[in-house]
Protein backbone atom coordinates (compact mmCIF):
# COMPACT_ATOMS: atom_id res chain seq x y z
CA UNK A 1 0.00 0.00 0.00
CA UNK A 2 1.64 3.62 -0.35
CA UNK A 3 0.40 6.50 1.10
CA UNK A 4 2.28 9.32 -0.08
CA UNK A 5 1.07 12.44 -2.13
CA UNK A 6 1.29 11.63 -6.14
CA UNK A 7 4.52 12.55 -7.09
CA UNK A 8 3.07 12.65 -10.57
CA UNK A 9 2.05 16.28 -10.97
CA UNK A 10 -0.29 16.11 -8.00
CA UNK A 11 -3.05 14.40 -9.60
CA UNK A 12 -5.34 11.66 -10.26
CA UNK A 13 -7.14 11.08 -13.26
CA UNK A 14 -11.13 9.18 -13.33
CA UNK A 15 -12.84 7.76 -15.84
CA UNK A 16 -16.03 8.86 -13.94
CA UNK A 17 -16.22 11.55 -11.18
CA UNK A 18 -19.16 13.04 -9.65
CA UNK A 19 -18.81 16.83 -10.07
CA UNK A 20 -20.61 19.32 -7.69
CA UNK A 21 -22.50 20.09 -11.32
CA UNK A 22 -22.96 16.13 -11.66
CA UNK A 23 -21.39 13.01 -13.16
CA UNK A 24 -18.20 13.70 -15.65
CA UNK A 25 -16.60 11.62 -17.85
CA UNK A 26 -13.07 11.40 -18.09
CA UNK A 27 -12.16 13.78 -15.48
CA UNK A 28 -8.11 15.11 -14.66
CA UNK A 29 -7.57 16.45 -11.16
CA UNK A 30 -4.31 18.28 -10.21
CA UNK A 31 -3.94 19.99 -6.49
CA UNK A 32 -1.10 21.91 -5.31
CA UNK A 33 1.37 21.27 -2.10
CA UNK A 34 -0.92 22.79 0.15
CA UNK A 35 -3.92 19.97 -0.93
CA UNK A 36 -6.19 22.75 -2.96
CA UNK A 37 -7.55 21.80 -6.21
CA UNK A 38 -6.07 23.85 -9.26
CA UNK A 39 -6.76 22.41 -12.47
CA UNK A 40 -10.00 20.27 -13.22
CA UNK A 41 -10.38 18.68 -16.72
CA UNK A 42 -13.18 16.39 -18.25
CA UNK A 43 -14.14 14.36 -21.78
CA UNK A 44 -9.84 14.29 -22.19
CA UNK A 45 -7.71 11.50 -22.59
CA UNK A 46 -5.78 9.72 -19.64
CA UNK A 47 -2.03 12.12 -19.41
CA UNK A 48 1.01 9.81 -19.64
CA UNK A 49 2.25 8.88 -16.34
CA UNK A 50 -0.90 10.48 -14.26
CA UNK A 51 -2.75 7.55 -11.86
CA UNK A 52 -5.90 6.23 -12.91
CA UNK A 53 -8.50 5.73 -10.09
CA UNK A 54 -9.90 2.14 -9.66
CA UNK A 55 -13.52 3.37 -10.23
CA UNK A 56 -15.80 6.40 -9.68
CA UNK A 57 -14.08 9.43 -8.24
CA UNK A 58 -16.21 10.71 -5.18
CA UNK A 59 -16.55 13.95 -3.00
CA UNK A 60 -15.19 13.09 0.48
CA UNK A 61 -17.59 13.51 3.05
CA UNK A 62 -17.62 16.03 5.71
CA UNK A 63 -18.68 14.16 9.11
CA UNK A 64 -20.36 17.49 11.03
CA UNK A 65 -21.59 15.94 13.81
CA UNK A 66 -19.24 13.57 16.25
CA UNK A 67 -18.07 12.97 20.10
CA UNK A 68 -14.93 11.17 19.68
CA UNK A 69 -15.42 9.26 22.84
CA UNK A 70 -18.80 7.80 23.04
CA UNK A 71 -17.21 5.47 20.35
CA UNK A 72 -15.67 3.27 22.85
CA UNK A 73 -18.48 2.49 24.96
CA UNK A 74 -20.77 1.48 21.38
CA UNK A 75 -22.81 -1.46 22.40
CA UNK A 76 -22.77 -1.16 26.15
CA UNK A 77 -25.52 0.70 26.24
CA UNK A 78 -28.04 -1.59 24.50
CA UNK A 79 -30.24 -3.54 27.07
CA UNK A 80 -32.83 -2.18 29.03
CA UNK A 81 -31.85 -0.38 32.39
CA UNK A 82 -35.27 1.01 33.11
CA UNK A 83 -38.99 0.48 32.28
CA UNK A 84 -39.27 2.73 29.73
CA UNK A 85 -35.36 3.32 27.64
CA UNK A 86 -34.76 6.74 26.30
CA UNK A 87 -32.19 9.04 25.59
CA UNK A 88 -32.18 10.19 28.91
CA UNK A 89 -31.52 6.64 30.61
CA UNK A 90 -28.89 6.81 27.44
CA UNK A 91 -26.82 10.01 28.89
CA UNK A 92 -26.56 8.45 32.36
CA UNK A 93 -25.02 5.69 31.54
CA UNK A 94 -22.64 7.71 29.14
CA UNK A 95 -21.82 10.46 32.37
CA UNK A 96 -20.68 7.49 33.48
CA UNK A 97 -17.88 6.38 30.64
CA UNK A 98 -17.00 9.99 30.22
CA UNK A 99 -15.95 10.38 33.57
CA UNK A 100 -13.23 7.87 32.97
CA UNK A 101 -11.53 9.38 30.17
CA UNK A 102 -8.09 10.46 30.09
CA UNK A 103 -5.95 12.50 27.74
CA UNK A 104 -4.11 8.99 26.73
CA UNK A 105 -6.97 7.08 26.62
CA UNK A 106 -9.20 9.84 24.32
CA UNK A 107 -6.40 10.33 22.13
CA UNK A 108 -6.20 6.59 21.43
CA UNK A 109 -10.47 6.20 20.88
CA UNK A 110 -10.11 9.27 18.66
CA UNK A 111 -7.08 8.21 16.32
CA UNK A 112 -9.05 4.72 16.02
CA UNK A 113 -12.16 6.56 15.06
CA UNK A 114 -10.36 8.88 12.45
CA UNK A 115 -9.40 6.34 11.25
CA UNK A 116 -12.74 4.21 10.87
CA UNK A 117 -13.93 7.63 9.45
CA UNK A 118 -11.32 7.66 6.70
CA UNK A 119 -11.72 3.96 5.65
CA UNK A 120 -15.78 4.60 5.87
CA UNK A 121 -15.67 7.36 3.37
CA UNK A 122 -15.32 10.90 5.71
CA UNK A 123 -12.67 12.83 5.05
CA UNK A 124 -13.06 15.65 7.64
CA UNK A 125 -14.89 15.99 11.07
CA UNK A 126 -16.66 18.18 13.13
CA UNK A 127 -15.46 17.47 16.71
CA UNK A 128 -18.27 18.36 19.43
CA UNK A 129 -16.31 18.02 22.05
CA UNK A 130 -17.57 18.67 25.21
CA UNK A 131 -14.99 16.46 28.27
CA UNK A 132 -12.45 19.69 29.02
CA UNK A 133 -11.43 18.84 32.84
CA UNK A 134 -10.04 16.46 34.56
CA UNK A 135 -11.79 13.47 36.30
CA UNK A 136 -13.92 15.09 38.63
CA UNK A 137 -14.04 18.27 37.44
CA UNK A 138 -10.76 20.39 38.11
CA UNK A 139 -9.11 21.91 35.25
CA UNK A 140 -5.77 20.19 33.49
CA UNK A 141 -2.62 22.47 34.13
CA UNK A 142 -2.73 23.27 30.82
CA UNK A 143 -6.87 23.84 30.26
CA UNK A 144 -6.34 22.65 26.11
CA UNK A 145 -5.21 19.37 27.01
CA UNK A 146 -7.95 17.24 26.05
CA UNK A 147 -8.63 19.80 22.94
CA UNK A 148 -5.26 18.95 22.09
CA UNK A 149 -5.49 15.52 22.45
CA UNK A 150 -8.09 15.47 19.40
CA UNK A 151 -6.06 17.57 17.21
CA UNK A 152 -3.05 15.07 17.45
CA UNK A 153 -5.19 12.32 16.90
CA UNK A 154 -6.82 13.91 13.81
CA UNK A 155 -3.12 15.03 12.78
CA UNK A 156 -2.09 11.48 13.17
CA UNK A 157 -4.94 9.63 11.31
CA UNK A 158 -4.77 12.63 8.44
CA UNK A 159 -8.62 13.55 8.63
CA UNK A 160 -9.36 17.15 8.46
CA UNK A 161 -10.73 18.83 11.61
CA UNK A 162 -13.29 21.50 12.36
CA UNK A 163 -13.03 21.97 16.25
CA UNK A 164 -16.01 22.67 18.50
CA UNK A 165 -14.79 23.45 22.39
CA UNK A 166 -18.19 23.09 24.03
CA UNK A 167 -19.87 25.65 26.05
CA UNK A 168 -21.75 23.63 28.94
CA UNK A 169 -22.69 25.46 32.46
CA UNK A 170 -26.46 24.63 33.65
CA UNK A 171 -28.29 20.86 33.60
CA UNK A 172 -31.55 22.77 32.49
CA UNK A 173 -33.75 25.28 31.29
CA UNK A 174 -34.01 27.98 34.33
CA UNK A 175 -30.17 28.05 34.79
CA UNK A 176 -30.40 25.25 37.07
CA UNK A 177 -27.24 24.15 38.73
CA UNK A 178 -25.16 21.37 36.95
CA UNK A 179 -25.18 17.91 37.86
CA UNK A 180 -22.24 16.87 39.80
CA UNK A 181 -21.89 14.43 36.79
CA UNK A 182 -21.21 17.20 34.57
CA UNK A 183 -18.26 18.75 36.15
CA UNK A 184 -16.05 17.35 33.49
CA UNK A 185 -17.96 20.00 30.81
CA UNK A 186 -18.80 23.16 32.48
CA UNK A 187 -16.70 26.29 31.72
CA UNK A 188 -17.55 30.30 32.04
CA UNK A 189 -18.20 32.28 29.10
CA UNK A 190 -14.43 34.12 29.38
CA UNK A 191 -12.79 30.44 30.46
CA UNK A 192 -14.46 29.54 26.99
CA UNK A 193 -12.99 32.44 25.09
CA UNK A 194 -9.55 31.94 26.82
CA UNK A 195 -9.53 28.45 25.32
CA UNK A 196 -10.64 29.57 21.68
CA UNK A 197 -7.72 32.12 21.68
CA UNK A 198 -5.33 29.14 23.19
CA UNK A 199 -6.56 26.85 20.25
CA UNK A 200 -6.53 29.39 17.50
CA UNK A 201 -2.78 28.92 16.54
CA UNK A 202 -2.87 25.28 17.45
CA UNK A 203 -5.41 24.45 14.70
CA UNK A 204 -4.14 26.74 12.58
CA UNK A 205 -0.74 24.56 12.37
CA UNK A 206 -2.43 21.63 10.76
CA UNK A 207 -4.99 23.12 8.92
CA UNK A 208 -8.02 22.76 10.81
CA UNK A 209 -10.13 25.27 12.27
CA UNK A 210 -12.01 25.78 15.28
CA UNK A 211 -15.39 27.07 16.06
CA UNK A 212 -18.27 27.03 19.33
CA UNK A 213 -20.60 24.56 20.53
CA UNK A 214 -23.18 26.31 22.66
CA UNK A 215 -24.07 22.54 23.97
CA UNK A 216 -28.06 23.24 24.13
CA UNK A 217 -30.61 25.67 24.73
CA UNK A 218 -30.85 23.65 28.59
CA UNK A 219 -26.88 23.98 29.50
CA UNK A 220 -26.10 27.52 28.32
CA UNK A 221 -28.51 30.51 29.72
CA UNK A 222 -29.09 33.19 27.27
CA UNK A 223 -26.82 35.88 28.55
CA UNK A 224 -23.61 33.32 28.33
CA UNK A 225 -24.76 32.13 24.88
CA UNK A 226 -25.30 35.91 23.34
CA UNK A 227 -21.13 36.97 25.02
CA UNK A 228 -19.87 33.80 23.97
CA UNK A 229 -21.23 33.99 19.70
CA UNK A 230 -20.12 37.83 20.50
CA UNK A 231 -16.77 36.82 21.81
CA UNK A 232 -16.12 33.81 19.06
CA UNK A 233 -16.91 35.98 16.33
CA UNK A 234 -14.47 38.79 17.59
CA UNK A 235 -11.66 35.92 17.28
CA UNK A 236 -13.14 35.05 13.88
CA UNK A 237 -16.27 35.81 12.19
CA UNK A 238 -16.62 33.27 9.87
CA UNK A 239 -15.89 30.49 12.69
CA UNK A 240 -18.89 28.01 12.73
CA UNK A 241 -21.51 27.74 15.78
CA UNK A 242 -22.62 24.36 16.22
CA UNK A 243 -26.11 23.53 18.75
CA UNK A 244 -28.05 20.69 19.73
CA UNK A 245 -31.47 21.78 19.06
CA UNK A 246 -34.92 20.43 19.25
CA UNK A 247 -33.35 16.72 19.62
CA UNK A 248 -35.81 15.35 22.33
CA UNK A 249 -39.93 16.37 22.65
CA UNK A 250 -38.80 16.22 26.76
CA UNK A 251 -36.43 19.41 25.74
CA UNK A 252 -39.47 20.82 23.29
CA UNK A 253 -42.00 20.64 26.44
CA UNK A 254 -39.40 21.79 28.88
CA UNK A 255 -38.35 24.74 26.33
CA UNK A 256 -42.12 25.81 26.59
CA UNK A 257 -42.49 25.52 30.30
CA UNK A 258 -39.29 27.93 30.98
CA UNK A 259 -39.60 30.27 27.85
CA UNK A 260 -43.35 29.95 26.28
CA UNK A 261 -41.97 29.08 23.17
CA UNK A 262 -39.98 25.92 21.12
CA UNK A 263 -36.30 25.63 21.13
CA UNK A 264 -35.88 26.37 17.01
CA UNK A 265 -38.38 29.25 17.60
CA UNK A 266 -37.06 30.66 20.70
CA UNK A 267 -33.13 30.64 19.17
CA UNK A 268 -34.48 32.51 15.76
CA UNK A 269 -35.84 34.85 18.21
CA UNK A 270 -32.73 34.89 20.33
CA UNK A 271 -29.42 34.63 18.48
CA UNK A 272 -28.21 35.87 15.17
CA UNK A 273 -28.52 32.26 13.26
CA UNK A 274 -26.91 32.74 10.30
CA UNK A 275 -25.07 30.60 7.54
CA UNK A 276 -22.22 30.11 10.28
CA UNK A 277 -24.35 28.25 12.80
CA UNK A 278 -25.15 24.05 12.09
CA UNK A 279 -28.65 22.70 13.93
CA UNK A 280 -27.79 19.89 14.73
CA UNK A 281 -30.69 17.02 14.93
CA UNK A 282 -33.47 19.79 15.18
CA UNK A 283 -35.85 16.78 15.02
CA UNK A 284 -38.54 18.10 16.35
CA UNK A 285 -39.84 21.66 14.82
CA UNK A 286 -43.43 22.85 13.07
CA UNK A 287 -43.63 23.71 9.90
CA UNK A 288 -43.34 27.52 10.55
CA UNK A 289 -40.02 26.49 12.09
CA UNK A 290 -38.99 24.50 9.49
CA UNK A 291 -39.33 27.62 6.92
CA UNK A 292 -37.86 30.36 9.38
CA UNK A 293 -34.58 27.92 10.03
CA UNK A 294 -34.32 26.94 6.55
CA UNK A 295 -34.48 31.29 6.04
CA UNK A 296 -31.80 32.18 7.94
CA UNK A 297 -28.73 29.60 5.85
CA UNK A 298 -28.41 27.69 8.74
CA UNK A 299 -27.67 23.82 7.93
CA UNK A 300 -29.43 21.08 9.37
CA UNK A 301 -26.88 18.72 10.93
CA UNK A 302 -28.74 15.15 10.49
CA UNK A 303 -27.30 11.70 12.38
CA UNK A 304 -29.62 9.38 11.17
CA UNK A 305 -28.29 6.12 12.88
CA UNK A 306 -27.71 8.08 15.91
CA UNK A 307 -31.05 9.28 15.96
CA UNK A 308 -32.55 6.04 15.42
CA UNK A 309 -30.09 4.53 18.48
CA UNK A 310 -31.29 6.91 20.68
CA UNK A 311 -35.02 6.88 19.75
CA UNK A 312 -34.78 10.43 18.90
CA UNK A 313 -37.33 10.80 16.02
CA UNK A 314 -37.90 12.03 12.34
CA UNK A 315 -36.43 14.96 10.69
CA UNK A 316 -38.77 15.97 8.02
CA UNK A 317 -36.07 16.13 5.07
CA UNK A 318 -38.14 16.99 2.13
CA UNK A 319 -40.36 19.52 4.26
CA UNK A 320 -36.70 21.15 5.05
CA UNK A 321 -35.58 20.78 1.27
CA UNK A 322 -39.11 22.21 0.25
CA UNK A 323 -37.88 25.61 1.88
CA UNK A 324 -34.30 25.52 0.58
CA UNK A 325 -32.46 24.46 3.54
CA UNK A 326 -28.93 22.99 3.11
CA UNK A 327 -27.88 19.72 5.72
CA UNK A 328 -25.22 17.13 5.93
CA UNK A 329 -24.59 14.36 7.93
CA UNK A 330 -22.52 13.29 11.22
CA UNK A 331 -21.97 9.93 12.91
CA UNK A 332 -22.40 11.71 16.29
CA UNK A 333 -22.24 8.89 19.06
CA UNK A 334 -20.47 6.30 16.63
CA UNK A 335 -23.19 3.31 16.86
CA UNK A 336 -21.99 3.42 13.20
CA UNK A 337 -19.27 4.90 11.22
CA UNK A 338 -20.28 5.03 7.83
CA UNK A 339 -20.59 7.56 5.39
CA UNK A 340 -23.25 5.35 2.60
CA UNK A 341 -25.02 3.99 6.09
CA UNK A 342 -26.18 7.25 7.10
CA UNK A 343 -27.06 8.47 3.77
CA UNK A 344 -29.24 4.95 3.46
CA UNK A 345 -30.61 5.24 7.02
CA UNK A 346 -31.50 8.93 5.95
CA UNK A 347 -33.83 7.51 3.20
CA UNK A 348 -35.01 4.73 4.37
CA UNK A 349 -36.25 6.83 7.41
CA UNK A 350 -37.79 9.04 5.21
CA UNK A 351 -39.44 6.21 3.40
CA UNK A 352 -41.10 4.52 6.22
CA UNK A 353 -42.30 8.20 7.36
CA UNK A 354 -43.76 9.27 4.12
CA UNK A 355 -44.55 5.58 2.68
CA UNK A 356 -42.57 6.10 -0.77
CA UNK A 357 -39.73 5.47 -2.38
CA UNK A 358 -36.77 7.85 -3.53
CA UNK A 359 -37.64 10.38 -1.34
CA UNK A 360 -34.81 12.41 -1.45
CA UNK A 361 -34.04 12.37 -5.42
CA UNK A 362 -34.35 15.73 -6.74
CA UNK A 363 -35.27 17.91 -10.08
CA UNK A 364 -31.29 17.57 -10.92
CA UNK A 365 -30.44 14.52 -9.77
CA UNK A 366 -32.96 11.19 -10.34
CA UNK A 367 -30.45 9.73 -8.31
CA UNK A 368 -30.93 9.30 -4.64
CA UNK A 369 -27.35 8.41 -4.20
CA UNK A 370 -26.24 11.23 -6.51
CA UNK A 371 -28.08 13.79 -5.28
CA UNK A 372 -28.00 13.11 -1.26
CA UNK A 373 -23.90 13.00 -1.84
CA UNK A 374 -24.17 16.18 -3.06
CA UNK A 375 -26.16 18.22 -1.11
CA UNK A 376 -24.35 16.39 2.07
CA UNK A 377 -21.11 17.48 1.21
CA UNK A 378 -21.93 20.77 0.05
CA UNK A 379 -23.57 21.28 3.90
CA UNK A 380 -21.18 19.37 5.64
CA UNK A 381 -18.73 21.68 4.62
CA UNK A 382 -20.16 24.60 4.81
CA UNK A 383 -21.05 23.08 8.68
CA UNK A 384 -17.21 23.00 8.68
CA UNK A 385 -16.29 26.14 8.03
CA UNK A 386 -13.24 24.63 5.38
CA UNK A 387 -13.17 24.16 1.53
CA UNK A 388 -14.14 20.53 1.62
CA UNK A 389 -16.97 21.52 -0.73
CA UNK A 390 -16.36 18.90 -3.54
CA UNK A 391 -14.08 18.10 -6.75
CA UNK A 392 -14.24 21.76 -7.58
CA UNK A 393 -11.43 24.52 -7.92
CA UNK A 394 -10.30 25.78 -4.80
CA UNK A 395 -11.62 23.08 -3.23
CA UNK A 396 -9.61 20.92 -1.17
CA UNK A 397 -8.21 17.52 -2.73
CA UNK A 398 -10.46 15.52 -0.15
CA UNK A 399 -11.99 12.51 -2.52
CA UNK A 400 -13.29 8.62 -2.49
CA UNK A 401 -12.28 5.91 -5.05
CA UNK A 402 -14.76 3.70 -5.07
CA UNK A 403 -14.16 -0.07 -6.34
CA UNK A 404 -15.10 -0.93 -9.60
CA UNK A 405 -14.34 -4.40 -9.19
CA UNK A 406 -16.33 -4.50 -5.72
CA UNK A 407 -19.32 -7.35 -6.21
CA UNK A 408 -21.95 -5.06 -5.52
CA UNK A 409 -20.83 -2.65 -7.86
CA UNK A 410 -19.22 -4.59 -10.75
CA UNK A 411 -19.84 -3.68 -14.06
CA UNK A 412 -22.12 -1.14 -13.42
CA UNK A 413 -22.54 2.26 -14.78
CA UNK A 414 -20.89 4.79 -12.64
CA UNK A 415 -24.10 6.09 -11.22
CA UNK A 416 -24.94 2.89 -10.22
CA UNK A 417 -21.89 1.94 -8.61
CA UNK A 418 -22.59 4.69 -6.02
CA UNK A 419 -26.14 3.70 -5.34
CA UNK A 420 -24.96 0.50 -5.32
CA UNK A 421 -22.26 1.32 -2.71
CA UNK A 422 -25.35 2.99 -0.44
CA UNK A 423 -27.99 0.51 -1.15
CA UNK A 424 -26.64 -2.44 -2.12
CA UNK A 425 -22.97 -3.20 -0.58
CA UNK A 426 -24.27 -5.11 2.40
CA UNK A 427 -22.62 -2.69 4.71
CA UNK A 428 -19.22 -4.17 3.33
CA UNK A 429 -16.96 -1.47 2.47
CA UNK A 430 -16.81 -0.88 -1.38
CA UNK A 431 -14.40 1.83 -1.40
CA UNK A 432 -11.16 1.55 -2.56
CA UNK A 433 -8.98 4.58 -1.79
CA UNK A 434 -9.55 7.53 -0.29
CA UNK A 435 -7.63 11.42 -0.53
CA UNK A 436 -7.45 14.20 2.26
CA UNK A 437 -6.02 17.34 0.76
CA UNK A 438 -4.15 15.62 -2.00
CA UNK A 439 -2.33 12.61 0.13
CA UNK A 440 -4.00 9.19 0.14
CA UNK A 441 -4.95 7.64 3.58
CA UNK A 442 -6.57 5.06 2.71
CA UNK A 443 -5.49 2.70 -0.09
CA UNK A 444 -6.55 -0.60 -1.17
CA UNK A 445 -9.16 -0.40 1.04
CA UNK A 446 -7.66 -0.02 4.57
CA UNK A 447 -5.11 3.43 6.74
CA UNK A 448 -1.95 2.15 7.23
CA UNK A 449 -2.51 3.21 10.95
CA UNK A 450 -5.08 -0.05 10.89
CA UNK A 451 -3.79 -2.20 13.09
CA UNK A 452 -2.06 -0.57 15.30
CA UNK A 453 -4.82 2.21 16.11
CA UNK A 454 -7.16 -0.40 16.66
CA UNK A 455 -4.78 -2.22 19.56
CA UNK A 456 -4.43 1.08 21.11
CA UNK A 457 -8.57 1.71 20.75
CA UNK A 458 -8.89 -1.82 22.28
CA UNK A 459 -6.13 -1.11 25.65
CA UNK A 460 -7.93 2.20 25.92
CA UNK A 461 -11.55 0.58 25.88
CA UNK A 462 -10.52 -2.13 28.24
CA UNK A 463 -8.93 0.10 31.17
CA UNK A 464 -11.69 2.47 30.75
CA UNK A 465 -14.50 0.43 31.54
CA UNK A 466 -12.26 -2.17 33.91
CA UNK A 467 -14.23 -2.15 37.52
CA UNK A 468 -12.29 -0.25 39.65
Amino acid sequence: MVFEPNTAGRSLFAADALLPTGWARNVWVQWDGAGRITHLTADCVAPAGVPVAKGPLLPGMPNLHSHAFQRAFVGLTEYRGESQDSFWSWRNLMYRFASRITPESLEAIATWLYVEMLEAGYTSVCEFHYVHHDQGGTPYADDATLSLALLRAARNAGIGITLLPVLYQTSGFGAKPPRADQARFIRNTDNMLSLLERLAPATQAQGAVFGLAPHSLRAVPPDSLAIAVQGLTALNPEAPIHIHIAEQTQEVDDCITWSGQRPVQWLLDHAPVDARWCLVHATHMTPDEYAAAARTGAVAGICPTTEANLGDGIFDMLLWLQHGGGWGVGSDSHACVNAAEELLMLEYSQRLSRRQRNVLASAAQAEVATAMTLQAVAGGAQAAGRAVGGIALGQQADMVVLDAHHVALCDLPAHSMLSAHVFGSHRTSAIDSLWVAGVRRVADGQHVLHDAAAQAFVAARSATIAPD
